[in-house]
């Protein structure tokens, strides 16, 4: 068994693939680097195939037809033999060092049999545009040097939710999740970082500047005329969180991780009703209402304290407004 697997969803990925998996090669024999290759209509499959000839035992090549982002990371999850589990998005790259200190950290948890479900580690916005960048980091919220639970969490600020990038999960959780990520949708990043949770016991805080995600491309999926034009998905991937995890029985088990997952959700129904105010459209009105009906039904107590009393409660703000306040935190956090 490989001590990680390492998942690039590709597509179309040929102009910039190669930096991501020249990073990831500096792993060496203990790595497996899936490069799955979503149907794409330019050289990314030789690409992939070229480095599954050069690299035989640590790169595979998996193609499929085309599945979007979250049927990468599922076809990743089915075949991967790695104890741990990481997706880094074929435009992205991790910092070399940072990832040698990761592969000592889960090597030492391996050989002193200690079980640990999650490891987190720093990221980092590299935005093309300004030639700036942003770590985002967890000092304030996680214990280091160290094994802890939920419990243990401290305070989170607006800008330090847990991301696809900064999660390295065991690999065997994953798989007793249960989840699996819709087709053709983008956005899934956020189920993947929520649904898993209430699994995981054992977690460690890596203070590492481990993975760089490039921000900036006008074709980008964070791009804001991006997200209007796929709003739905947006609304889609937020209904799914909505139905695949009970936050009331999260809540019996840990009431801190209860918090951060309601505070996640409401999150992610303000962003839903922020892109559909930005939409304009008389139809996007009607969702706005839709998504809330649908809450409301699903899950009242959630609807109640995100209607009136958490982050999403803005919405219920006038939307020039709202708008105002938005445009304010991205200036702020540059998240796209």
């Amino acid at each position: 068994m490989k001590l990680i697997t390492f998942a690039v969803p590709c597509y179309n990925s040929a102009a910039y693939m190669d930096h991501c998996v020249q990073t990831l090669l500096a792993a060496g024999d203990e790595a497996e680097i899936l490069l799955v290759d979503d149907g794409s209509t330019d050289n990314t499959p030789a690409i992939a195939d070229r480095y599954q000839e050069q690299y035989p035992g640590i790169v595979r090549a998996i193609h499929q037809p085309n599945g979007g982002h979250g049927e990468g990371v599922n076809q990743g999850i089915r075949n991967a033999t790695g104890l741990y589990y990481k997706v880094v998005d074929s435009d992205d790259w991790l910092d070399v060092v940072a990832l040698k200190r990761v592969l000592n950290l889960l090597r030492d948890f391996v050989e002193q049999k200690q079980s640990l479900d999650l490891l987190i580690c720093n990221y980092v916005y590299e935005h093309v545009a300004d030639h700036t960048r942003k770590v985002i980091r967890y000092r304030s919220v996680f214990p280091t040097n160290q094994i802890f639970g939920w419990d243990e969490m401290g305070h989170w600020k607006p800008s330090q939710y847990l991301l696809m990038h900064s999660v390295i999960y065991r690999t065997q959780l994953l798989r007793d999740s249960g989840m699996v990520l819709p087709k053709h949708t983008f956005y899934v990043d956020n189920i993947f970082v929520y649904q898993p949770l209430p699994l995981v016991k054992t977690i460690y805080y890596l203070d590492e500047d481990l993975y760089r995600y490039f921000i900036g491309r006008d074709d980008q999926s964070v791009h804001e005329s991006v997200m209007i034009r796929r709003v739905d998905q947006q609304v889609r991937v937020t209904r799914t969180m909505i139905d695949g995890t009970d936050l009331e029985s999260v809540r019996a088990v840990s009431r801190k991780l209860f918090r951060y997952m309601n505070r996640y959700l409401s999150m992610m129904m303000m962003i839903s009703h922020v892109f559909l105010l930005l939409d304009g459209s008389r139809d996007a009105k009607g969702k706005r209402r839709e998504l809330w009906r649908y809450l409301r039904e699903r899950n009242p107590r959630a609807y109640r304290r995100m209607k009136y009393r958490s982050l999403s409660a803005s919405s219920s703000l006038p939307g020039p407004v709202l708008l105002r306040v938005y445009r304010l935190a991205q200036k702020i956090y540059k998240f796209n």
